[in-house]
Parts: structure tokens; C-alpha cells; sequence
């Protein structure tokens, strides 16, 4: 399994362990020591039915980006860092909740090891 899957596995776990779905589709690329993920198909119908209205959006985006900014700062998952070959040092996410669409910037200590 390319490195780029492995990676995209963890983060859908994390994803499902948390918000009780994962992404649909996940599309990984790694850049020196940024790994850059776009995730497709998040929301759960709660959350889409919260967000037919802007104010509903606005607290689906705001909780999922924070909520998930919290839990990587809280404890890496595990296998993340062993994958990459070094330490996260910061995570940047959002969410566009009319597309169903996030996004997620991994920062690393060092570049990433061992690119496909």
C-alpha cells in the first residue's frame, strides 16, 4: 500500500472515531514536510440537516474545524508520525460545509521520508 493510502486510512479512522463518519474520498499529496489533504463526503445527515441554513453552517464549520484541530493537538494518532518519519508540529483545517468538503494541512518537524 503506497504511503499516501496508509496516511489517508489514519486520518478516515480519526475522522470516524470522532465525528461517527468518515470521508468518502480522500486525496493526499505530500510537499517536502506538508502533507495536504482534501476530504470529500463528511458530513452526517445530522449535520446536513443542521446546515440547510447559514447559521447551521457556519456551527457545523466551526465545530468540525475545531473539533479536529483539538483532537491532533490533544494525542497524534497513532502511526502518523512512525508513517511520515517525523514529529507533527501543526495542523490547519477548514471546512466548506456547502460542498461537503475539507481540507487539512499536516505540518511535519522534517521533510517526509520515503514519498511515492
Amino acid at each position: 500500500m503506497r504511503k499516501e493510502q496508509m496516511f489517508n486510512e489514519i486520518v478516515r479512522r480519526v475522522r470516524k472515531d470522532y465525528f461517527g463518519k468518515g470521508p468518502e474520498r480522500i486525496h493526499t499529496v505530500f510537499v517536502d514536510n506538508m502533507a495536504i489533504s482534501i476530504l470529500n463526503g463528511n458530513l452526517t445527515p445530522m449535520e446536513k440537516f443542521i446546515s440547510h441554513n447559514p447559521e447551521g453552517a457556519e456551527m457545523v464549520r466551526a465545530a468540525r474545524t475545531k473539533l479536529i484541530q483539538d483532537v491532533y493537538a490533544e494525542h497524534v494518532p497513532d502511526g502518523l508520525e512512525e508513517l511520515v518519519g517525523s514529529p507533527l508540529v501543526h495542523l490547519f483545517s477548514d471546512f466548506k460545509v456547502e460542498h461537503d468538503m475539507g481540507v487539512s494541512v499536516f505540518i511535519f518537524k522534517d521533510a517526509i521520508v520515503g514519498k511515492e
